[in-house]
Parts: C-alpha cells; structure tokens; sequence
C-alpha cells in the first residue's frame, strides 16, 4: 500500500510512455526534406529557363517578321529603269543588299530613296538616304547608305544573326544566282544595259543557338 502524499516514480499500469524523436529519425526527415527542396529548386530552375529560352525565341521571331515586312515593302517600291535608265536599281553582293525606291509622301511628287540591308557584327541593319529627285544625286547617297560614317539613318533590325546569304532571280533560264560566284550585282557607277535586272530576290537567315534556317522571298516591283 502506497504512502499517503507521495507519488509513485513508476507509472500507472496502462499509462502510454511519451517520448520524442530519436536522433535518426531526425536525420531522415532532414534528408527526405533536403530531397524535396533540391527537387523542388530544380524544377524551378527548368521552368525559368524554359521560360527564358521561350521569350528569347519569340522576340527573335518578332524581330525577323518585321525585318521581312520592311524588305517586302521595299522591294514593292523597287524602281524602273525608266526612272534610273543609266543604272541598275539593285545591287546584290555577300551580306548587303542596296536597291532605289520609290517614296510616296501625300499631295507630294514622288521622289527617290536608297536602302540598304546589311549584316555586320551579328546584326542586320537597315540605312536609308535621303529622298530626292535629283538623279545626279544618287552617287552620293550611294555612299552614304554603303559606309558607316556616311551619316544615312540606321536601324539595327535583328540582332544574334549567324550568316546571311542572297540570291536574285532573272528571268534569263538561268534561275537562281549567288552573288559573288554568279555575274549578277552592279555597282554605283555601272550601266543598266550591261546587266539584266533581277524580278526577285532570296534572303536566308542563320540565327545563334538555332539549327535550322529562315529563308523569304521577294518580288522586285509591284506585284
């Protein structure tokens, strides 16, 4: 028989014991919690990058739409050999197109305009000359479209871009020309008789980090 005000230092039959975790079992949890987060953090990391890559590839895809519609309206707007006879209104060389354009402003006669694309330093750039209807006029804009410092507004339309390659088409039998290893581009001060005029040009993009190519086609004049 127990002592009266004294307690017992076993406990009552049929009293649960309570304990806490064992050192273990902690590390397990520790470890299994560890898993969860370095799984976690990777699928993270994998669907920002996913996220990345998906931005970048559609702001490149951007880029190039618009880089193509400005060609397009370019060489919608290609001039005639009526308007230039003593030149050709295009030349074609590795990396560069320049062609003569028509420019029409409202309530305004029509003037003329040189464009050029180029691809210099990964970036394709479009410059444009000033618009005149001086013809004596088009060897100094010429130059002011073909050299860096010619002071010609500049506008940088895709950068990332790997390579461009160009060929025209003349309706002669012989199809398609690569500039450069085909007789098909003139220069500023070449003769427009000497040379047929293309009716249509071809322009292949390679850009960084993508493995295949994009290549458009335009026609040269209206259509």
């Amino acid at each position: 028989m127990r002592a009266p005000g004294r307690f017992s230092r076993f406990p009552a039959a049929g009293a649960r014991t309570r304990r806490g975790f064992t050192l273990v079992e902690l590390l397990v949890a520790i470890t299994v919690l560890a898993i969860v987060a370095v799984l976690g953090w990777r699928g993270l990391d994998s669907i920002v990058r996913s996220r990345i890559a998906l931005t970048t590839d559609l702001e490149q895809t951007r880029g190039l739409q618009l880089a193509f519609a400005q060609m397009q309206r370019d060489s919608s707007q290609i001039v005639d050999l009526e308007t230039i006879p003593e030149r050709l209104p295009i030349m074609v060389e590795p990396g560069r197109i320049v062609l003569v354009r028509q420019v029409f402003i409202e309530n305004q006669p029509s003037r003329i305009q040189l464009v050029a694309y180029q691809l210099e330093n990964g970036v394709l750039s479009r410059r444009e000359s000033q618009a005149t209807r001086d013809l004596k006029a088009l060897d100094r804009l010429w130059l002011s479209v073909t050299s860096a410092t010619g002071g010609a507004a500049h506008v940088a339309l895709q950068s990332g871009v790997a390579g461009m390659t160009i060929r025209t088409w003349l309706n002669d039998g012989a199809g398609w020309r690569v500039p450069g290893v085909d007789v098909v581009s003139s220069g500023a001060g070449n003769s427009a008789t000497t040379l047929a005029v293309p009716t249509g040009i071809e322009v292949t993009l390679q850009l960084n980090g993508r493995p295949g190519v994009l290549t458009k086609t335009f026609l040269l004049g209206p259509v």
